[in-house]
């Protein structure tokens, strides 16, 4: 009996040992970082990739984020990634354009850090690119700017001219004329993410031009903010705009970041994730068009709506011919789609927008 007695405590001593052990080795957590051109509430944008990051820390317990906000795109930029390597951080986000070449400068320099850049095209073995098919919500955002217009004048307030801000306004016309042949989408760029003086000028142009609705590309709600002072309509981006401007948002385009954010990581815990191109559309959530203010009748909702469920079932293309650019000149063919790899460099403008691509 002492023997067995003897045995028990000996198996009992063996777990506690092995409990405790296994509380000393915690998992440790992946450090993950966030760079972000605007302020992590600027109401768009940043803010849009701030709530990702949050919804990222939610859903994964081996998470531990930090983030960096207004940092300049160009050299500035690459001293805060080198900081966050320098720190420990394994994995790290940079979320604007103008971050792409000091993120590949770095990233060369830190094989053992993966680099994850939002909306650019470079990549390494430890460098990957993100984005998301937006020119679908934004297809069907004009498809509600075309129903919803009086006067057949749109207002869309740009930031640069690079390709995804041109591919945006083009399926935005796309959407607009396919419902009202006679609207036309104006564009004033601003060359700038983040301006809301710039934002609310521009707007004010429009509108004393006999604008009825504007379409914001940039960071904040302030063109918007400024069509609603007026009786005026207007459409967001990055959020629902709609808490900023109540009586006069019809809908948003949005992101809705941290699910990809939560993939990424799962995979980079997993021990899977491999450098790539990702370009998510509306059937993986990324993308997405926000709710409908009360003001857009049911009517339009039924006929953006069927587009939508179209587009979310590979069933439509809005980049399909025919399509004629600004001169009338016939650019795709009919029954032809734009390739992606011709959308991801598109310059040129689609019949109904008005204005110029500069150089």
């Amino acid at each position: 009996m002492k023997k067995l007695e003897v045995l028990v405590a000996i198996l009992m001593l063996v777990m506690l040992v092995g409990i405790f052990v296994g509380v000393g080795q915690a998992e440790e957590k992946i450090k993950v970082a966030f760079i972000y051109v605007g302020p992590h509430n600027d109401g768009g944008w940043s803010q849009s990739h701030d709530e990702g990051r949050i919804y990222l820390e939610e859903k994964l317990p081996y998470v531990e984020t930090a983030y960096s906000e207004v940092v300049p795109e160009g050299a500035p930029c690459e001293k805060v990634l080198r900081d966050y390597c320098n720190q420990g951080y394994k994995v790290i986000f940079t979320t604007s354009f103008g971050f792409m070449d000091p993120t590949l400068n770095v990233a060369k320099d830190y094989p053992d850090v993966i680099f994850l850049h939002c909306s650019g095209y470079k990549t390494n073995e430890n460098m990957g690119s993100y984005f998301g098919r937006m020119y679908q919500p934004d297809y069907l955002a004009g498809l509600v700017a075309g129903m919803m217009t009086k006067s057949n004048y749109i207002g869309f307030v740009a930031p640069f001219p690079i390709p995804e801000v041109v591919r945006e306004i083009d399926a935005f016309a796309i959407g607009m004329r396919e419902v009202n042949p006679d609207a036309e989408v104006h564009v004033i760029w601003l060359n700038s993410w983040v301006d809301p003086v710039q934002e609310a000028n521009a707007s004010q142009t429009f509108l004393a031009n006999g604008a009825d609705i504007i379409a914001s590309g940039m960071d904040t709600p302030a063109s918007l903010i400024e069509a609603e002072k007026v009786g005026k309509y207007g459409i967001g981006y990055d959020k629902d705009m709609a808490p900023a401007v109540p009586k006069a948002c019809l809908t948003s385009r949005i992101w809705h970041w941290g699910l990809y954010y939560v993939q990424v990581l799962e995979a980079v815990h997993n021990g899977t994730w491999k450098a790539g191109e990702y370009w998510g559309g509306m059937e993986t959530g990324l993308v997405e068009l926000a709710p409908y203010g009360p003001m857009v009748p049911q009517g339009v909702r039924d006929y953006t709506d069927k587009r939508k469920q179209e587009i979310i079932e590979g069933k439509f293309e809005c980049f399909t011919g025919p399509l004629y650019d600004q001169d009338g000149k016939l650019a795709v063919k009919e029954g032809e789609e734009i390739p992606d790899a011709d959308k991801l460099s598109l310059q040129w403008f689609v019949e109904g927008v008005i204005g110029t691509i500069p150089k």
